[in-house]
């Protein structure tokens, strides 16, 4: 074990969230500029959070080592 505790990556630990039963979830892209020519159906589309692929996952609690134990 190290000395000091971990350090969480703080870019990354805004970016995602965990659910109550334990699934990672993120923001979906295409909804930070340009939103004029969008239509209010994609925007719609493009709100709220959706699943990370769980082969993704593993990186995702490498670079926030401690998210893994908030519930």
């Amino acid at each position: 074990m190290p000395k000091n505790k971990m350090k969480t990556h703080k870019a990354g630990a805004k970016r995602y969230r965990l659910t109550g039963t334990g699934k990672l979830v993120r923001a979906q892209a295409g909804r930070g500029h340009l939103n004029s020519k969008k239509s209010s159906s994609r925007k719609r589309r493009l709100e709220g959070m959706i699943e990370i692929n769980p082969g993704n996952a593993k990186k995702i609690l490498d670079e926030i080592p401690y998210l893994q134990y908030i519930r």
